[in-house]
Protein backbone atom coordinates (compact mmCIF):
# COMPACT_ATOMS: atom_id res chain seq x y z
CA UNK A 1 0.00 0.00 0.00
CA UNK A 2 1.97 3.12 -0.84
CA UNK A 3 2.12 5.81 1.68
CA UNK A 4 0.32 9.13 1.80
CA UNK A 5 1.64 12.35 1.45
CA UNK A 6 1.08 13.03 5.39
CA UNK A 7 2.89 9.84 5.68
CA UNK A 8 5.94 11.00 3.33
CA UNK A 9 6.36 13.73 5.15
CA UNK A 10 6.32 12.54 8.59
CA UNK A 11 9.41 9.71 7.64
CA UNK A 12 11.65 12.82 5.81
CA UNK A 13 10.99 14.66 9.48
CA UNK A 14 12.12 11.30 11.00
CA UNK A 15 15.24 11.50 8.64
CA UNK A 16 15.84 14.82 8.96
CA UNK A 17 16.27 14.08 12.81
CA UNK A 18 18.96 11.31 12.58
CA UNK A 19 20.95 13.94 10.68
CA UNK A 20 20.63 16.87 13.20
CA UNK A 21 23.41 17.93 15.65
CA UNK A 22 21.81 16.82 18.61
CA UNK A 23 20.57 13.36 19.55
CA UNK A 24 19.79 11.66 22.62
CA UNK A 25 16.49 10.32 24.55
CA UNK A 26 15.58 13.88 25.06
CA UNK A 27 14.41 13.76 21.39
CA UNK A 28 11.81 11.27 22.03
CA UNK A 29 9.01 13.69 22.44
CA UNK A 30 9.22 14.54 18.38
CA UNK A 31 9.92 10.82 17.57
CA UNK A 32 6.50 9.74 19.12
CA UNK A 33 4.72 12.90 17.21
CA UNK A 34 5.56 11.77 13.97
CA UNK A 35 5.09 7.70 15.08
CA UNK A 36 1.56 9.09 15.28
CA UNK A 37 1.57 10.13 11.44
CA UNK A 38 2.70 6.71 10.31
CA UNK A 39 1.16 4.03 13.03
CA UNK A 40 -2.09 4.49 14.12
CA UNK A 41 -1.90 4.16 18.66
CA UNK A 42 -2.41 5.70 21.49
CA UNK A 43 -0.02 6.50 23.35
CA UNK A 44 3.89 5.95 23.33
CA UNK A 45 6.48 4.95 25.67
CA UNK A 46 10.25 5.01 26.00
CA UNK A 47 12.29 2.57 28.27
CA UNK A 48 15.65 3.09 28.15
CA UNK A 49 19.16 2.77 30.98
CA UNK A 50 19.01 5.23 33.56
CA UNK A 51 21.40 6.29 35.51
CA UNK A 52 20.74 4.83 38.39
CA UNK A 53 21.43 1.64 37.02
CA UNK A 54 18.08 0.29 36.46
CA UNK A 55 15.63 1.45 33.83
CA UNK A 56 14.10 4.83 33.37
CA UNK A 57 11.05 5.39 31.14
CA UNK A 58 9.34 8.28 29.17
CA UNK A 59 5.27 8.21 28.62
CA UNK A 60 3.73 10.58 26.51
CA UNK A 61 1.28 12.60 28.25
CA UNK A 62 -1.66 10.24 28.89
CA UNK A 63 -3.75 8.53 32.02
CA UNK A 64 -0.89 6.12 32.47
CA UNK A 65 1.24 8.71 33.44
CA UNK A 66 -0.79 9.10 36.85
CA UNK A 67 -0.20 5.05 37.08
CA UNK A 68 3.15 4.21 35.45
CA UNK A 69 4.52 4.31 38.51
CA UNK A 70 2.87 1.15 39.79
CA UNK A 71 5.32 -0.62 36.21
CA UNK A 72 8.19 -0.20 39.41
CA UNK A 73 6.50 -2.07 42.09
CA UNK A 74 8.29 -5.55 42.82
CA UNK A 75 5.01 -7.30 42.44
CA UNK A 76 4.10 -6.07 39.07
CA UNK A 77 7.38 -6.85 38.04
CA UNK A 78 7.69 -10.28 39.55
CA UNK A 79 4.17 -10.33 37.71
CA UNK A 80 5.45 -9.63 34.26
CA UNK A 81 7.84 -12.23 34.49
CA UNK A 82 5.91 -14.49 34.86
CA UNK A 83 3.36 -13.91 31.52
CA UNK A 84 6.23 -12.28 29.06
CA UNK A 85 9.39 -13.71 27.73
CA UNK A 86 11.55 -10.62 29.00
CA UNK A 87 10.57 -7.78 30.98
CA UNK A 88 11.40 -3.86 29.98
CA UNK A 89 13.54 -4.18 32.82
CA UNK A 90 15.28 -7.19 31.53
CA UNK A 91 16.86 -5.17 29.43
CA UNK A 92 20.18 -6.82 28.87
CA UNK A 93 18.08 -9.86 27.39
CA UNK A 94 16.17 -7.95 24.98
CA UNK A 95 19.29 -6.62 23.51
CA UNK A 96 20.44 -9.76 23.56
CA UNK A 97 17.21 -11.73 22.21
CA UNK A 98 14.78 -9.18 20.52
CA UNK A 99 15.43 -8.28 17.27
CA UNK A 100 13.13 -6.03 14.78
CA UNK A 101 9.45 -4.88 15.55
CA UNK A 102 7.51 -7.37 17.73
CA UNK A 103 3.62 -7.63 18.45
CA UNK A 104 1.94 -8.34 21.64
CA UNK A 105 1.59 -12.61 21.07
CA UNK A 106 5.68 -12.55 20.25
CA UNK A 107 6.31 -10.89 23.35
CA UNK A 108 3.73 -13.21 25.53
CA UNK A 109 5.19 -16.16 27.32
CA UNK A 110 1.24 -17.35 28.19
CA UNK A 111 -1.86 -17.49 26.29
CA UNK A 112 -3.95 -13.94 26.62
CA UNK A 113 -6.01 -15.10 28.88
CA UNK A 114 -3.61 -15.85 31.49
CA UNK A 115 -2.08 -12.22 30.63
CA UNK A 116 -5.85 -10.89 31.38
CA UNK A 117 -5.60 -12.35 35.09
CA UNK A 118 -2.24 -11.18 36.03
CA UNK A 119 -1.41 -8.54 38.29
CA UNK A 120 0.68 -7.30 35.48
CA UNK A 121 -2.16 -6.49 33.45
CA UNK A 122 -4.89 -5.75 36.13
CA UNK A 123 -2.25 -3.06 37.72
CA UNK A 124 -0.66 -1.66 35.16
CA UNK A 125 -2.47 -1.49 32.00
CA UNK A 126 -6.35 -2.31 32.72
CA UNK A 127 -6.50 1.17 34.52
CA UNK A 128 -5.92 2.39 31.67
CA UNK A 129 -7.71 0.41 28.89
CA UNK A 130 -4.72 -0.58 27.11
CA UNK A 131 -4.85 -4.03 25.55
CA UNK A 132 -2.53 -4.28 22.26
CA UNK A 133 0.93 -2.76 21.96
CA UNK A 134 4.17 -2.94 19.44
CA UNK A 135 7.74 -3.22 20.51
CA UNK A 136 11.16 -2.46 19.17
CA UNK A 137 14.44 -2.56 20.82
CA UNK A 138 16.90 0.22 19.20
CA UNK A 139 20.66 -0.56 19.54
CA UNK A 140 24.08 1.39 17.74
CA UNK A 141 25.65 0.02 14.90
CA UNK A 142 27.93 -1.49 17.50
CA UNK A 143 25.16 -3.80 18.92
CA UNK A 144 24.82 -1.74 22.37
CA UNK A 145 21.07 -1.54 23.40
CA UNK A 146 20.19 1.68 23.49
CA UNK A 147 16.28 1.77 24.61
CA UNK A 148 13.13 0.13 23.67
CA UNK A 149 10.01 1.63 22.38
CA UNK A 150 6.77 0.65 22.71
CA UNK A 151 3.47 1.39 21.20
CA UNK A 152 -0.42 0.96 22.37
CA UNK A 153 -3.24 0.64 21.41
CA UNK A 154 -6.62 0.91 23.81
CA UNK A 155 -9.53 -1.68 24.35
CA UNK A 156 -11.54 0.30 21.85
CA UNK A 157 -9.23 0.24 19.05
CA UNK A 158 -7.86 -2.45 16.27
CA UNK A 159 -5.22 -4.69 17.13
CA UNK A 160 -2.10 -3.89 15.83
CA UNK A 161 -1.27 -5.55 12.36
CA UNK A 162 1.22 -6.92 9.76
CA UNK A 163 1.48 -3.20 7.69
CA UNK A 164 2.11 -1.74 11.60
CA UNK A 165 5.02 -4.17 12.41
CA UNK A 166 6.65 -3.29 9.58
CA UNK A 167 6.54 0.34 9.50
CA UNK A 168 7.94 0.01 12.58
CA UNK A 169 10.89 -1.98 11.86
CA UNK A 170 11.38 -0.18 8.47
CA UNK A 171 11.81 2.89 10.94
CA UNK A 172 14.78 1.40 13.30
CA UNK A 173 18.07 2.61 12.04
CA UNK A 174 16.88 6.29 11.76
CA UNK A 175 14.86 5.99 15.85
CA UNK A 176 18.41 4.41 16.88
CA UNK A 177 20.33 7.05 15.06
CA UNK A 178 17.85 9.57 16.78
CA UNK A 179 17.84 8.35 20.31
CA UNK A 180 21.80 7.40 20.83
CA UNK A 181 23.13 9.59 23.55
CA UNK A 182 25.19 12.29 22.88
CA UNK A 183 27.44 14.17 24.70
CA UNK A 184 25.12 16.51 27.10
CA UNK A 185 25.43 20.47 26.64
CA UNK A 186 22.73 22.04 29.20
CA UNK A 187 24.82 25.45 27.80
CA UNK A 188 22.89 24.73 24.32
CA UNK A 189 19.46 24.86 26.26
CA UNK A 190 16.48 26.92 27.24
CA UNK A 191 14.47 27.10 30.66
CA UNK A 192 10.96 24.97 29.78
CA UNK A 193 9.53 25.24 32.97
CA UNK A 194 9.83 26.45 36.65
CA UNK A 195 8.15 26.03 40.06
CA UNK A 196 8.45 26.06 43.46
CA UNK A 197 7.53 23.87 47.01
CA UNK A 198 8.06 24.64 50.29
CA UNK A 199 8.58 21.72 53.13
CA UNK A 200 9.89 22.00 56.81
CA UNK A 201 13.25 21.15 57.22
CA UNK A 202 12.47 17.78 57.69
CA UNK A 203 10.81 17.04 54.75
CA UNK A 204 7.48 17.05 55.17
CA UNK A 205 5.18 19.20 52.58
CA UNK A 206 4.05 22.34 53.52
CA UNK A 207 2.47 23.67 50.67
CA UNK A 208 2.77 22.39 46.69
CA UNK A 209 1.42 22.99 43.23
CA UNK A 210 0.52 20.89 40.39
CA UNK A 211 2.91 22.27 38.48
CA UNK A 212 5.06 21.41 40.98
CA UNK A 213 4.09 18.20 40.89
CA UNK A 214 4.56 17.51 37.73
CA UNK A 215 8.17 18.46 37.56
CA UNK A 216 9.16 16.54 40.56
CA UNK A 217 6.92 13.53 38.54
CA UNK A 218 9.55 14.40 35.57
CA UNK A 219 12.77 14.88 37.21
CA UNK A 220 12.77 11.71 39.29
CA UNK A 221 10.93 9.69 36.77
CA UNK A 222 7.77 7.15 36.77
CA UNK A 223 9.53 4.94 39.72
CA UNK A 224 8.94 7.69 42.24
CA UNK A 225 5.08 8.52 42.76
CA UNK A 226 3.64 11.40 44.34
CA UNK A 227 2.76 11.57 47.70
CA UNK A 228 3.39 12.89 51.37
CA UNK A 229 7.12 12.17 51.41
CA UNK A 230 9.49 13.55 48.69
CA UNK A 231 11.98 11.63 46.54
CA UNK A 232 14.73 10.09 48.69
CA UNK A 233 17.85 12.62 46.90
CA UNK A 234 15.88 15.64 48.25
CA UNK A 235 15.46 14.22 51.56
CA UNK A 236 19.40 14.00 51.61
CA UNK A 237 19.84 17.28 50.53
CA UNK A 238 17.69 18.34 53.65
CA UNK A 239 19.94 16.52 55.92
CA UNK A 240 22.85 17.89 54.51
CA UNK A 241 21.26 21.94 54.94
CA UNK A 242 20.57 20.63 58.66
CA UNK A 243 23.94 19.79 58.86
CA UNK A 244 25.41 22.49 57.44
CA UNK A 245 23.58 24.87 59.50
CA UNK A 246 24.51 23.26 62.53
CA UNK A 247 28.44 22.41 61.75
CA UNK A 248 28.84 25.77 59.17
CA UNK A 249 29.69 29.09 59.26
CA UNK A 250 27.10 31.27 61.11
CA UNK A 251 27.87 33.80 59.13
CA UNK A 252 25.67 32.71 55.99
CA UNK A 253 23.02 32.79 58.02
CA UNK A 254 18.98 31.14 58.20
CA UNK A 255 19.22 31.97 54.56
CA UNK A 256 22.25 29.55 53.21
CA UNK A 257 21.25 27.66 50.49
CA UNK A 258 20.94 24.01 50.25
CA UNK A 259 23.45 22.30 47.73
CA UNK A 260 21.97 22.13 44.66
CA UNK A 261 21.18 19.04 42.72
CA UNK A 262 20.67 18.25 39.13
CA UNK A 263 19.19 15.90 37.37
CA UNK A 264 18.83 14.93 33.61
CA UNK A 265 16.56 12.19 31.54
CA UNK A 266 14.98 11.95 28.21
CA UNK A 267 12.78 15.13 29.53
CA UNK A 268 15.54 17.24 29.95
CA UNK A 269 17.83 18.94 32.80
CA UNK A 270 16.58 19.75 35.75
CA UNK A 271 17.81 22.03 38.57
CA UNK A 272 16.72 22.04 42.11
CA UNK A 273 18.03 24.87 44.63
CA UNK A 274 16.45 25.37 48.13
CA UNK A 275 16.70 28.36 50.58
CA UNK A 276 15.66 28.16 54.54
CA UNK A 277 12.63 30.85 55.20
CA UNK A 278 10.81 31.30 58.14
CA UNK A 279 7.21 29.26 58.22
CA UNK A 280 4.14 31.03 56.90
CA UNK A 281 3.01 30.39 60.60
CA UNK A 282 5.63 32.63 61.88
CA UNK A 283 6.98 30.48 64.01
CA UNK A 284 10.01 27.64 63.18
CA UNK A 285 12.03 27.02 60.23
CA UNK A 286 10.66 26.07 56.19
CA UNK A 287 12.65 25.31 53.15
CA UNK A 288 11.48 26.44 49.56
CA UNK A 289 12.52 24.38 46.49
CA UNK A 290 12.95 25.81 43.40
CA UNK A 291 12.14 23.43 40.59
CA UNK A 292 13.86 24.05 37.07
CA UNK A 293 13.59 22.17 33.82
CA UNK A 294 15.75 22.86 30.97
CA UNK A 295 15.63 21.72 27.36
CA UNK A 296 17.67 21.15 24.84
CA UNK A 297 17.47 23.85 22.56
CA UNK A 298 16.60 21.30 19.38
CA UNK A 299 14.30 19.57 21.44
CA UNK A 300 12.76 23.22 21.90
CA UNK A 301 13.09 24.29 18.41
CA UNK A 302 11.40 21.05 16.76
CA UNK A 303 8.18 21.28 18.41
CA UNK A 304 7.97 25.43 16.92
CA UNK A 305 9.24 24.45 13.69
CA UNK A 306 6.84 21.72 13.53
CA UNK A 307 3.82 24.41 14.18
CA UNK A 308 5.08 26.36 11.23
CA UNK A 309 3.91 23.77 9.20
CA UNK A 310 6.50 24.96 6.11
CA UNK A 311 7.18 22.90 3.05
CA UNK A 312 10.32 20.25 4.02
CA UNK A 313 13.22 22.00 2.67
CA UNK A 314 12.50 25.40 4.05
CA UNK A 315 11.73 23.13 7.33
CA UNK A 316 15.09 22.11 7.26
CA UNK A 317 17.08 25.05 6.02
CA UNK A 318 15.30 27.02 9.01
CA UNK A 319 16.59 24.81 11.18
CA UNK A 320 20.24 24.92 10.58
CA UNK A 321 19.44 29.07 10.08
CA UNK A 322 18.44 28.70 13.64
CA UNK A 323 20.80 27.02 15.02
CA UNK A 324 23.79 29.57 13.44
CA UNK A 325 25.01 27.55 10.91
CA UNK A 326 26.71 30.09 8.30
CA UNK A 327 24.23 30.08 4.67
CA UNK A 328 27.15 28.03 2.55
CA UNK A 329 27.54 25.34 5.24
CA UNK A 330 23.77 25.05 4.99
CA UNK A 331 23.75 25.02 1.29
CA UNK A 332 26.54 21.58 1.67
CA UNK A 333 25.01 20.30 4.31
CA UNK A 334 21.51 20.23 2.30
CA UNK A 335 23.08 18.95 -1.14
CA UNK A 336 21.99 22.64 -2.69
CA UNK A 337 23.41 25.61 -4.40
CA UNK A 338 24.27 28.90 -2.65
CA UNK A 339 21.57 30.69 -4.75
CA UNK A 340 19.39 27.94 -3.92
CA UNK A 341 19.58 28.29 0.00
CA UNK A 342 19.24 32.27 -0.19
CA UNK A 343 16.08 31.28 -2.12
CA UNK A 344 14.76 29.26 0.27
CA UNK A 345 15.91 31.71 2.87
CA UNK A 346 14.06 34.67 1.53
CA UNK A 347 10.97 32.81 1.38
CA UNK A 348 10.95 31.49 4.99
CA UNK A 349 11.35 35.42 6.20
CA UNK A 350 8.79 36.67 4.02
CA UNK A 351 6.40 33.49 5.52
CA UNK A 352 7.66 34.24 8.83
CA UNK A 353 7.15 38.32 8.80
CA UNK A 354 11.15 38.41 10.01
CA UNK A 355 14.02 40.17 9.10
CA UNK A 356 17.18 38.67 9.69
CA UNK A 357 18.23 35.51 11.60
CA UNK A 358 17.93 36.86 14.95
CA UNK A 359 14.66 37.45 14.21
CA UNK A 360 13.94 33.94 12.93
CA UNK A 361 15.74 32.85 16.39
CA UNK A 362 13.80 34.73 18.30
CA UNK A 363 10.71 33.45 17.38
CA UNK A 364 11.86 29.89 16.81
CA UNK A 365 13.43 30.22 20.16
CA UNK A 366 10.56 32.14 22.59
CA UNK A 367 9.84 30.13 25.45
CA UNK A 368 6.32 28.49 24.95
Amino acid sequence: MPLTRIQQRAIARLQQMACLDFNGPQLIEPVLHELHYLISFDSGAYFYPGGNGGMDAYLEPSMGRDTIHTYFDPQVMASERKVMRRSAHQFADAVRFDHGAQGLEQLLAVPISELLRSDFYNVTLRPVEVFDLLSLVLRTPQGEGLGTIKLYRSMASSRFGVRDLAMLGRLEPWLARILQPGELDTQDSVVHDSAMLVTTPQGRLLWTSQKSNQLLAQAFGPSWHRRSELPPALQALLQRLHFAGRHGDSRNGPAAALPQLDLHNASGWFSLRATQMAAAAGEGQAVGIQITHRVPRVAHLLPALRALSLPQRQHELAYWLARGLPEAQIAERMGISANTATYHRRQIYTRLGVQNRLELQARLLAPR
